[in-house]
């Protein structure tokens, strides 16, 4: 999903850290080339609103939200967790449960 406004970033968000359907995963994409877990992004939710509307180019501007398919090695720039693949050795979606 692209986003170009904090309307759409706000849409990403109130759809949830899952895709529908499919259940797979979602991640943040910056302007800047980082990757931010969807928790780091609720938690910086006004900092990133901000960075969209001035179009600033700070590392806080989100530029798209997507499904990490199979990266093993993608990282949360904020956070330093892994994002998780929705394939592969550590795929976790397929364990949470579905509501």
């Amino acid at each position: 999903m692209h986003i170009e406004t904090v309307e759409d970033f706000d849409k990403a968000l109130d759809n949830g850290p899952f895709a529908w359907p499919g259940g797979y995963p979602l991640y943040f994409i910056c302007a800047d080339g980082a990757a931010l877990s969807f928790e780091a992004a609720l938690e910086n939710a006004d900092l990133i609103r901000d960075a969209i509307a001035e179009k600033d180019d700070s590392c806080w501007r989100v530029v798209a939200c997507e499904v990490n398919w199979e990266t093993q090695d993608l990282f949360c720039e904020h956070t330093g967790k892994q994002i998780a693949p929705a394939y592969g050795e550590d795929a976790s979606w397929g364990n949470r449960a579905v509501t």
